[in-house]
């Protein structure tokens, strides 16, 4: 091994991500894949994820396990970890990536229902999901939690604010477990801007996209791939000495 690979690599390691079948769970499972880890792909889809485990199994040679749970309920997360356990026997990575944003058109139209599930899916679950797992790997003596944010927790926009809301939460939510399980377990904070996957569709793009992209530094949206750098620096012992940060892939906003 060169010195980069001994540096990034999860040879054997556990990762369990939520929202792992699609869009940036998606490219980020297939990255630590690639760097060793074995994964387990947990989201609502169970056909999905079952088609994700295939293919990275198929592409990489690593375990893949489908699991089909829904994060923003409570009483499903104690039968994932278990279920993790039951097969790998440890979870050496948590990444916390399943998240939604519902549209609407006006702030009266958020309705107690769309708000209490962006909440549940987007805070309540990280929450739960990394109390159990964190407390089994500081038991271990290692491991490391991802919790996904998005820059829209710093600059809120009209049309996310309970979703944003919901991820400022997760923000200070990493703090507070980075202190609860240290020193042998890091909890950070990986902060994306805008990408394009499935829900960029609904961006209008061709319309709009010098004006929603004109106020970044890079002057665009992210491409998937460009995610898994930053979801490899926070799975790894490169980022040994960091806990309790955010690391921001979000194209330089201001």
């Amino acid at each position: 091994m060169g010195y980069a690979d001994q540096l990034f690599d999860l040879t054997d390691q556990v990762v369990l991500i939520t929202g792992g079948s699609r869009g940036l769970g998606r490219e980020m499972a297939f990255g630590l894949a690639r760097c060793g880890a074995d994964l387990v792909i947990a989201s609502r889809n169970l056909d999905n994820c079952v088609a994700v485990a295939k293919q990275i199994e198929a592409e990489t040679g690593r375990t893949a396990m489908p699991y089909q749970v829904h994060v923003g309920r409570w009483d499903q997360l104690d039968g994932l970890v278990d279920a993790t356990f039951d097969r790998f026997g440890k979870i050496d990575t948590l990444i916390n990536n399943a998240g939604m944003s519902p549209l609407y058109a006006k702030l009266t139209d958020v309705t107690e229902k769309l708000y209490d599930s962006v909440f549940n899916l987007n805070l309540k679950g990280p929450f739960r999901l990394s109390a159990l797992v964190g407390e089994r790997m500081v038991a271990a003596g290692r491991g490391s939690i991802i919790n996904v944010s998005s820059a829209g927790s710093l600059r809120p926009s009209p049309d996310i604010v309970p979703y944003a809301a919901a991820k400022a939460g997760l923000n200070a939510m990493t703090e507070g477990f980075a202190r609860a399980f240290g020193p042998t377990v890091r909890v950070n904070t990986l902060m994306a801007g805008p990408f394009l996957t499935d829900v960029s569709k609904a961006w209008n793009l061709d319309e709009r996209g010098g004006e929603m992209f004109g106020h970044l530094s890079l002057k665009r949206a992210g491409d998937p791939a460009e995610i898994v750098g930053a979801a490899l620096f926070l799975a790894s012992d490169a980022s040994s000495f960091t806990t309790g940060s955010t690391v921001r892939a979000d194209g330089g906003i201001p």
